[in-house]
């Protein structure tokens, strides 16, 4: 088979790759960006006390079904879902599996298997990964996408808690100066108030059905909380009863003590009653980050959360307590201000003229790397000019030349990249210097 004949395999449609700097134009599938914003969430989780936890990407179907709610969008739509070979490797004759789309139900999954609440009351466990969703691309959404989110296990509910983890999204948003946004609360109500509410619902909405979306009238029916999510029938959204109004006692004074929790913090917010969460195990709290700026198109949620009391419950554990969130990580690069530091790109790259000269140069690259100062260099012999082109495209803020009479003078010139100042050195100078600044 020829060359021209042979089919280019491509990445699957509403996937793609995140690359370095070097190979993409694209800002927003840069790998470096990624891990900055990856680095400043593991600082805030080492200052608040999270520790890292990671799941399999694929859990037992069921674990999805009871967790998330088999009459969600995620579980009814969304998931990549197959059945495992059987005993006798039989196609479709095992265990359903499904790639995980969230993360909230394996964390409790593994709160339950591993029996945490015996070691700690409170767990306070952090991850960072892909999840996969059967969506349509769009503007910051992909199939698989990535994810960091923080789970609170354990015996407490109080109210302190979820305000502590808004102000630790507020440092971090600050440190990337993601600073366009709005924070957006609600209380969904509990299984003592939420019938009531729900029941409300229902009949306000019984006559206005014929004038709604085919997927208000699904959710109508299975899931009628959702049709407040309803991001076409607006007008007729805003007409309907606030759940605020049917708080029971116990819901009301939890969410004013978190509304006060929030304001000793000096945190802006926005009661929103009609915010309610895509997931069926939320209670109480709610809240969702939102962004102000055009960049995501018409999705502009970066982030999103809440307690989910009594979801452990539900997959066979402990009487648990719980909250959390998880943020879009592409989204979170889509909204950076501005350009973020490539922590791949060398201090120094060295310029090497000749076989001698290319021989020191890899001994010198190793003693640089020794004492912390990452460089680069390239491994053909090349001209002066040429090699200076590869310097300059290297981005390096230094350049070391390294000719035939460097190597006999033992003195090497050293040019900052910006300034255009040069030195000459000795290895050993070079070494201090740069290992100084």
């Amino acid at each position: 088979m020829s060359k021209q004949q042979v089919k280019q395999i491509r990445t699957v449609k509403h996937t793609r790759d995140i690359l370095p700097r070097d190979f993409t134009s694209d800002t927003s599938a840069q790998s470096h960006k990624f891990q900055y914003i990856e680095s400043v969430a593991r600082e805030a989780f080492r200052r608040y006390g999270f520790q890292e936890i990671r799941t399999p990407i694929f859990e037992y179907t069921e674990l999805f079904a009871r967790g998330v709610g088999e009459e969600t969008d995620i579980v009814s739509k969304e998931m990549y879902t197959w059945r495992d070979l059987g005993a006798n490797n039989t196609p479709g004759a095992g265990d359903s599996l499904t790639l995980r789309p969230e993360n909230t139900a394996p964390v409790i999954r593994s709160y339950i298997q591993h029996q945490m609440w015996q070691q700690s009351d409170l767990a306070k466990l952090f991850y960072i990964g892909p999840q996969f969703r059967r969506e349509r691309g769009q503007k910051g959404r992909f199939r698989q996408f990535y994810q960091i989110g923080v789970e609170i296990i354990g015996k407490s509910d109080n109210p302190a808690i979820e305000a502590e983890v808004i102000e630790m999204l507020d440092w971090i948003l600050k440190e990337l100066k993601i600073l366009n946004t709005t924070l957006s609360i609600n209380s969904v109500g509990c299984p003592k108030c939420r019938p009531q509410f729900n029941e409300m619902l229902k009949k306000e909405i019984e006559p206005r059905l014929v004038n709604m979306c085919g997927d208000c009238n699904h959710r109508y029916e299975t899931n009628i909380l959702r049709v407040l999510d309803c991001k076409r029938d607006t007008e007729i959204v805003a007409q309907l009863p606030s759940i605020q109004d049917l708080l029971c006692e116990e819901c009301r004074a939890h969410f004013a003590e978190f509304c006060r929790h929030l304001d000793k913090r000096k945190l802006k917010y926005q009661v929103d009653p009609k915010l309610v969460r895509g997931l069926d195990y939320y209670t109480r709290t709610a809240f969702e980050v939102l962004t102000t700026s055009d960049d995501l198109g018409s999705q502009n949620a970066l982030l999103g959360g809440g307690r989910y009391d009594g979801l452990s419950e539900s997959l066979g554990g402990p009487p648990s307590k719980g909250f959390g969130f998880a943020l879009g990580l592409d989204r979170f690069v889509m909204s950076l201000p501005e350009e973020v530091s490539d922590p791949s790109i060398p201090k120094v790259f060295l310029a090497h003229l000749g076989k001698e000269a290319f021989e020191f140069s890899l001994i010198l690259a190793g003693c640089l790397r020794k004492v912390g100062v990452s460089c680069a260099m390239d491994f053909e012999m090349r001209s002066l000019k040429n090699t200076m082109k590869l310097a300059d495209r290297s981005k390096a803020r230094y350049t070391i030349i390294i000719g035939e009479e460097e190597l006999t003078k033992g003195r090497f010139v050293l040019r900052d990249m910006v300034t255009r100042e040069q030195l000459e050195l000795t290895e050993a100078e070079l070494l201090e210097k740069l290992k100084a600044n």
